[in-house]
């Protein structure tokens, strides 16, 4: 997107010499600058007003000092209060040369120019282009991405980071406690404190507490479906569900996929991926699941979030699935992706203070405002170690909680060898957190180690106590193991209530469930591997069996 210009505005209340000042000036400065014309004091002041909120650079002001409601004087010091770092200059008759020296130093002016200053290659050009040049060497243009302005420990606040990163939105995070642009955008878009956090977009639309959906909307997301009747939907977008939905939407099904916060599942939070195919220096997390969602979409399969499905039922053999919102979405397919959540941490303290400098997964969002100082990650698994690896770039000592000896039973042996010769990260065997305390937000935890409890200054807690299916909404419809984890192929026909649920002549393809033409893959399905790889194959052939149901 191509950045605006810079602007000069130039005021006279003379028609005639108006039209010779903005002459001049696009003659020379309209390559790099935009130039405004008014031809009033008090019309000046209200475009200056304007140009405020728009959050427009002004490079310049050249205003007359005769003008009638308002000389020139007055507005170029009006000018210095709305933009200090703007140059301002003075046009002055050869009468009214007293008054411009003696605003040189009352008004703070950078020039006065007198009228008329033909030719202006003389003295007008080589003036204003010093003072351009001058004004250029100070400015910082300003980020004209998404900005978020919020508290550091508001779990709302945080949600949206968390919303923004996982789409791969690039975005500017201010803190209204400390940052005192934040709070001059607040007030100049019109809002207080209590509105917060609030979302500026790239087109300066400011929006107060947004819902996911809201932002998804001014994101250009699809936010409703465009079919009335899919041959697949696929329920969940982690690695598995976007690889469904790219042979899906490449072999001709027409395909949506269904997301209920950001792609990529817990894949997609991980800081660093080294073991998945073909990436030899590796890649995050949310970089593969941009990548694989990018390609579905271009490939023509539809992409639907954030929404959550809350029901599925089955009519003449037609899926019907319901949303959060009450819509119904019909398919012949489903492919459930639904992946597993992380365990919570049942510990005084972790309800008040979710959100708030304790995360549950890798929040990549907040690993910088845990500069030097000690944060604490409870687990042994790949994701607690990649988070590990990537905490320990910020934080000053990163303390990995483990119940065991060691890390050798659940955790892959590079990972463990880069954690051993990363001097900033120890781990604390046979201990366990036993409470998080804090007033708004974390500032401590009590650390049980071998038998001796600690209070220890921690700046974040990041969990990772093994995962729970995110299957509760479905258990009722099809056959789950006692963990939750749905039964598929051969594991379903070995299960009892296999003989009374499953009415078809043929078994039930490798990963279908009880229920013919609803497939599941990936982590939420009992017997998955939990590597990205694995799931990216589960996912691919979980279309070839819809394929042959479809043939049916």
């Amino acid at each position: 997107m191509a950045t605006k210009k810079p602007i000069i505005l130039a005021v006279d209340d003379d028609p005639q010499v108006l039209a010779a000042i903005t002459r001049d000036l696009r003659q020379e400065f309209s390559q790099d600058y935009r130039i405004l014309r008014v031809n009033s004091g008090p019309e000046a002041l209200t475009t200056l007003q304007e140009l405020r909120v728009k959050e427009e650079s002004l490079a310049l002001v050249v205003a007359d000092q005769r003008m009638p409601d308002l000389e020139g004087v007055e507005l170029l010091t009006e000018a210095r209060t709305l933009f200090p770092d703007a140059k301002r200059v003075l046009l002055t008759a050869y009468a009214d040369t007293e008054a411009a020296v003696r605003a040189i130093n009352s008004a703070r002016l950078d020039h006065y120019l007198m009228k008329p200053w033909d030719p202006p290659e003389n003295i007008f050009y080589p003036t204003l282009r010093d003072l351009l040049s001058a004004w250029q060497a100070s400015h910082k243009p300003k980020y004209d991405g998404v900005r978020l302005i919020g508290f550091q420990w508001s779990p709302l606040s945080h949600e949206l980071k968390d919303f923004l990163s996982g789409y791969m939105v690039g975005y500017q995070w201010l803190d209204f406690e400390t940052n005192p642009e934040a709070q001059e955008l607040v007030q100049a878009k019109g809002f207080e404190a209590t509105d917060l956090p609030l979302v500026i977009c790239v087109d300066g639309t400011a929006i107060a507490k947004p819902t996911k959906a809201e932002l998804a909307q001014q994101m250009g997301i699809t936010t409703k479906p465009q079919q009335e009747m899919y041959d697949v939907v696929v329920i969940g977008a982690g690695p598995s569900g976007l690889a469904a939905a790219v042979y899906g939407a490449s072999e001709g099904l027409r395909t949506l996929i269904i997301e209920r916060q950001t792609p990529g599942g817990q894949a997609g939070t991980s800081s660093r991926i080294e073991n998945y195919l073909g990436f030899p220096t590796g890649l995050s997390g949310a970089e593969l699941s941009y990548r694989a969602w990018a390609q579905a979409v271009r490939l023509g399969a539809e992409f639907l979030a954030p929404h959550e499905v809350t029901n599925l039922c089955v009519q003449d053999g037609y899926k019907v699935l319901t949303l959060a919102d009450g819509s119904e979405i019909s398919t012949k397919a489903v492919v459930l992706t639904t992946g597993v959540s992380y365990r919570t941490l049942d510990v005084p303290g972790m309800d008040r203070l979710s959100g708030a400098g304790v995360y549950y997964g890798a929040a990549r969002t907040e690993a910088r405002s845990c500069d030097e100082q000690d944060v604490y990650i409870v687990g042994g698994g790949n994701s607690a170690g990649q988070a590990a690896m990537y905490l320990a770039t910020y934080a000053r000592r990163v303390f990995i909680v483990i119940r065991g000896a060691n890390l050798a039973a659940s955790m892959s042996a590079y990972l463990i060898e880069q954690i051993r010769d990363t001097p900033n990260i120890e781990l604390l065997p046979f201990s366990q957190i036993k409470e998080v305390c804090g007033q708004d937000h974390l500032e401590a935890v009590m650390l049980d180690l071998n038998g001796t409890v600690e209070k220890r200054p921690a700046r974040a807690l990041f969990v990772f106590i093994g995962a729970k299916p995110s299957t509760e909404w479905i258990c009722d419809q099809v056959i789950c193991d006692g963990k939750g984890f749905l039964l598929t192929g051969r594991d379903l026909v070995a299960d009892p209530r296999y003989a009374t649920s499953w009415k078809k002549q043929r078994e039930p393809f490798l990963l279908e469930t009880c229920v013919p033409g609803i497939f599941a893959a990936g982590d939420s399905r009992a017997g998955a591997m939990a590597r990205v790889a694995s799931a990216v194959g589960e996912g691919s052939m979980a279309i070839k069996f819809v394929h042959q149901y479809l043939d049916e």
